[in-house]
């Protein structure tokens, strides 16, 4: 698993562009006698095998994207490819399904019924690879799936998930504000596009505290503010954008009206037009009842050191929630952090993780899928 995930690191490649590393999954899968379906939405791999003996038909997935940034780890397997990097773990998930692929197919006479292994791509970009996998059959014929996230907040040797929904819908959202410029010691004559968007930087931020029920949750935070040429220029537009994270439909829709209304009347209380887009993600991921209690007894009996209750929610989002609206299953995380809690955060430039946890993954994704497969209903 080390071997793979690091040549993975060494090679990264952005989403739905996961040539060679469909190329290098898809050989393996043929290499050890699996089922193999190349070029799944577009470069995903489908690969199938089935069993000695009786049982359900069960799905376990990989995302295999990697993020434009920079990787500026000073290591033997930092990416190669300038701006690109594995900045999420995704190598991990790669090489820890594959593991577990090459596990069954040493094992296929004591398998109880199919195994169904999905490497997907473009999980990092709207509208994510999941439902174009789904679209392609991915999921057919399948009884149940599960999903692990390799997370670096959680220190290695814990697992956590949850029953019902376990992490947000990720929404996007653009704001651009069109004044008119002018000079910048003659500010009556113009029509600020700063102000207007620095006043409504401050607004927005009340959206969530005075009109979400303080015992639900949601987030909205502005990520980019780019406005201005000159310092003695008044600036004629200004564009921000950032993001929306919720557990429901109905919290959504509250914060998606507030912030057209406080854009609209905003922008017109400084005289300056307005272009609001919003982009809704992916749905929120929710763990079916029964499989997150199946998740976590399994974690309870392979990592025994582990608080193996139900853990807190989480405002990131994923598209393996795509699967879980079709099929009964589960999404759980695996520790990957520094047990001194000094792992950069996902997303990072300096991002790395404990490779030790992709054994744990491994572990837990064979025990679940074989518990399950059993199951008899």
């Amino acid at each position: 698993m080390v071997e793979w995930r690091r040549h993975l690191h060494r090679h990264p490649e952005l989403s739905f562009l996961e040539y060679r590393t469909s190329a290098m999954i898809a050989d393996l899968l043929e290499e050890w006698g699996l089922e193999v379906r190349r070029g799944v939405a577009g470069t995903g791999v489908v690969a199938k095998l089935t069993g000695g003996m009786p049982g359900r038909a069960i799905a376990l997935r990989a995302d295999i994207d990697a993020l434009p940034i920079h990787d500026a780890k000073d290591c033997s397997y930092r990416s190669s490819v300038p701006g690109v990097m594995h900045a999420c773990g995704h190598d991990g998930h790669t090489a820890q399904l594959l593991a577990v692929a090459r596990y069954y197919s040493l094992h296929r006479e004591e398998t109880a019924g199919t195994r169904v292994f999905l490497f997907q791509p473009g999980e990092e970009v709207l509208p994510g690879g999941a439902i174009r996998m789904i679209e392609d059959g991915a999921l057919d014929g399948v009884d149940a799936i599960y999903g692990v996230h390799l997370w670096s907040p959680l220190p290695y040797g814990m697992a956590a998930t949850r029953p019902g929904p376990f992490m947000a819908t990720p929404d996007e959202f653009e704001i651009q504000i069109s004044g008119r410029g002018g000079h910048g010691g003659l500010p009556h004559e113009s029509m600020d596009a700063l102000v207007t968007g620095a006043s409504l930087v401050v607004a927005l931020q009340t959206i969530v505290s005075r009109n979400v029920n303080p015992l639900d949750s949601a987030v909205l935070s502005i990520g980019q503010f780019a406005s201005g040429t000159a310092n003695n220029v008044i600036a004629e537009s200004c564009r921000l954008s950032g993001t929306v994270r919720s557990f429901n439909k109905e919290m959504r829709d509250v914060v998606r009206r507030r912030m057209e209304e406080m854009v609209r009347h905003t922008c017109e209380m400084y005289g300056c037009g307005y272009e609001f887009r919003y982009f809704e993600g992916y749905p929120t991921v929710v763990n079916d009842e029964r499989e997150a209690q199946r998740v976590l007894r399994i974690i309870a009996e392979q990592l025994p050191e582990t608080a193996a209750g139900p853990c807190e929610r989480i405002m990131a989002g994923e598209d393996f929630s795509y699967y879980l609206e079709r099929k009964p299953g589960c999404f759980f995380f695996v520790g990957a952090g520094n047990a001194e809690g000094t792992s950069a955060p996902h997303h990072h430039p300096a991002f790395d993780l404990d490779e030790r946890a992709m054994l744990h993954a491994a572990r837990l994704l064979i025990a679940i899928a074989d518990d399950s497969a059993a199951d008899k209903g």
